[in-house]
């Protein structure tokens, strides 16, 4: 029986690629570093802020240390009308509080309190965890089992709901259920938006034990 229902955020509760692109390249910019390649682009979507930037210092701890800099004195939620929500989220989750408890497990970070905010799903989340709380990030499993173990669940009781092979992968590890959303990962239990989310949680509800399946990126 699932009890508790989390969330990723960019590419499941919104698509946020605008969103990052303009995010990252501001910072880029002020640093003095070329905008996002096509690559980066697409990991912008799941990676930690700080991945992104670790990635692209190549080992220089002074451009590291400039970017990070940066981050902390942008205002991420300048950013926050590119979000394209795929439906109106507050009600929709409020009727699946109906059901089970929810959370929000993501690689963001300081922008977190300030995108619920934004999101109008403020008292929405029974436990909510992020790069914020000073665990690793996906794909290590950390973040979702501080976020379990703040709804004071059990893992075999959650399911996570990710679009990416890294968000599969933390699920594999942290020993809860998985449904995919989207193009960039595949899964035993798939759905193309969040609004097919009900009937697949009833899907997961009416089998006594599943087994997460390993991920596949898409083609």
């Amino acid at each position: 029986m699932i009890e508790l229902v989390i969330f990723d955020a960019d590419g499941v509760l919104f698509d946020s690629i605008e969103s990052n692109i303009a995010y990252y390249n501001a910072i880029f910019r002020q640093v003095g570093e070329r905008a996002l390649d096509a690559a980066e682009e697409t990991r912008s979507i799941s990676y930690a802020a700080d991945e992104m930037f670790i990635a692209r210092a190549h080992g220089d701890q002074a451009k590291l240390e400039a970017m990070r800099a940066v981050a902390r004195s942008l205002d991420g939620s300048v950013f926050f009308q590119m979000l394209r929500p795929p439906l109106e989220l507050r009600p929709f989750m409020m009727q699946l509080r109906t059901r089970y408890r929810l959370g929000l497990a993501t690689n963001r970070s300081q922008t977190v309190p300030k995108l619920v905010e934004h999101l109008k799903l403020e008292g929405v989340f029974d436990a909510i965890a992020s790069v914020l709380d000073g665990v690793a990030p996906k794909p290590a499993p950390d973040v979702l089992k501080l976020c379990i173990e703040r709804a004071g669940t059990a893992p075999e009781r959650s399911v996570y709901v990710g679009d990416s092979p890294i968000d599969c992968q933390a699920a594999l590890k942290a020993g809860t259920h998985f449904i995919a959303v989207g193009a960039r990962v595949d899964h035993t239990h798939w759905i193309n938006t969040i609004r097919e989310l009900p009937a697949t949680l009833k899907e997961l509800d009416r089998k006594s034990t599943l087994t997460p399946q390993p991920t596949k990126a898409s083609g």
